[in-house]
């Protein structure tokens, strides 16, 4: 389990970040990262983006840096997962456009990580806004980062948290309420009557009363299962506004209005079930129902120009292996990006402070000079020393040039995220459709084998 929280910092950035670079904290300095500036000279670099803001003179924009606090419980992370778990959350948080300063302490009872990042960004000099959404947006992140990494999240009613597995697994054992919504919802997908939706709940297993409409008829609906101590209401109080009887005949009416193509999320009825197999009635009935299913899917499946099993197996496979393609270029070009972003700005650091380098080494009481412009002189020297790091030519350092590299590869992150839905949409598309229609020929139609060179039967 994770804990976030964060908060502005109005004037002392240089202590915040001495406090948590602390040695003695950090185990020697082993768990310090930083991105776009040097630990040691961080609260400069924040100062001179501060600078260019365009509304550096706002009132409203008072904090010079946030600081974001992200505690594990005891024992359940070592120090090496933490400090990644925190540099992957600055990373997606801040996306590669504010600079920050990360450590890991190890000096208390429980492992967490201090987080520094300057207020404005990088690229457009816009503050960061420290609001709900962005918060929530913080925990969600730093949850599913927890997700990840197997280890425990925080429980929305505060309680302590479980492993993500175990959290997940009961997740899933919804409550009878939850079940019985979601087993409302399936029905109306797929019945074309109110009458088709009663027949079909009751063969889910529920006992229903009340369902009738007129003058001498109850208010609500009730729907109670096998494993239901008591009925539930179909009230906007119980289960919700969507689930009384006249909202549910209103649902299923306005499905039978829409022109649009069916949804791909409709599912065959299983006609193995106790209620259903042991009912002739209710069988032809849900056989009629899956054949308009699976001639609907067949129909889908031949536009796109597949003819059997093995074909559109292949075409799933061959999806997959190019959404994941997709996938490792997209992280590729995201490093990419953060790093251009970070030279982009020691470039312009470099130019804009080269004139009080030049005039430093050329004064002739250096001494003065330096008390007078140490910060641009230190923020010169540290630009250099990365840029040179990074195999930078400082003689044709071109800013703009950068910027435009820097502008492809988000045009081509933009355009590889496109293909990624694409991908992901079509791939669900042909997913349901190779489920359903394997289920069909399996439940309904055992005498014929399905083999992957096989062509489907005509529907």
């Amino acid at each position: 389990m994770a804990v976030t929280k964060i908060h502005g910092i109005k004037t002392t950035v240089d202590k915040a970040i001495e406090y948590i670079c602390n040695p003695d904290k950090t185990d020697q300095n082993l768990y310090i990262s930083s991105f776009a500036c040097s630990p040691e000279t961080a609260a400069l670099d924040f100062k001179y983006t501060l600078d260019h803001t365009h509304d550096c003179r706002d009132p409203h924009n008072t904090n010079k840096a946030f600081h974001l606090i992200q505690a594990f419980s005891p024992g359940e992370v070592s120090y090496e997962e933490a400090h990644q778990i925190g540099r992957e959350l600055a990373d997606r948080l801040l996306e590669g456009k504010y600079s920050y300063v990360l450590t890991t302490h190890t000096d208390k009872g429980h492992v967490h990580n201090h987080l520094i990042f300057c207020s404005a960004d990088n690229i457009t000099f816009s503050h960061y806004h420290d609001c709900k959404k962005n918060y929530w947006k913080i925990r969600n992140l730093s949850d599913t980062l927890c997700q990840e990494h197997n280890l425990s999240t925080i429980m929305p009613n505060g309680k302590k948290g479980m492993k993500y597995n175990e959290w997940a697994a009961n997740k899933s054992e919804s409550s009878k309420k939850t079940q019985l919504r979601k087993d409302i919802n399936q029905t109306i997908r797929i019945v074309s009557t109110y009458s088709e939706f009663l027949t079909f709940m009751e063969a889910k297993g529920y006992e229903i009363k009340n369902a009738e409409f007129g003058e001498n008829s109850r208010k609500y609906i009730t729907f109670r299962s096998p494993d239901m101590s008591r009925p539930v209401r179909g009230s906007a109080k119980s289960l919700g506004k969507n689930f009384t009887k006249e909202r549910i005949k209103e649902r299923i009416n306005n499905k039978l209005h829409r022109t649009t193509v069916p949804s791909v999320r409709n599912k065959l009825i299983d006609t193995n079930t106790p209620n259903i197999a042991g009912n002739i009635g209710l069988q032809k009935w849900a056989n009629k129902e899956n054949l308009k299913i699976v001639s609907a899917e067949y129909n889908k499946m031949l536009t796109h120009n597949l003819h059997n099993f093995s074909e559109l197996e292949d075409r799933i496979a061959l999806l997959h292996m190019q959404q994941k393609e997709v996938n490792t270029s997209v992280v590729s070009l995201e490093s990419q990006i953060r790093h251009l972003r970070e030279m982009l700005k020691y470039a312009k650091q470099y130019q804009k402070n080269k004139i009080y380098d030049d005039h430093y080494k050329s004064s002739k009481d250096p001494d003065r000079y330096f008390r007078k412009y140490e910060s641009q002189i230190i923020l010169f020297a540290g630009a250099e020393h990365i840029l040179q790091e990074n195999g930078m030519d400082l003689k044709h350092l071109n800013t703009n040039k950068l910027q435009e590299q820097l502008s492809d590869l988000i045009s081509q992150k933009k355009s590889l995220n496109t293909q990624y839905v694409s991908f992901k949409q079509e791939i669900k598309e042909l997913e349901l459709i190779h489920q359903n229609l394997s289920k069909y020929l399996k439940q309904d139609a055992p005498e014929i084998q399905r083999s992957s060179h096989n062509k489907l039967p005509s529907l």
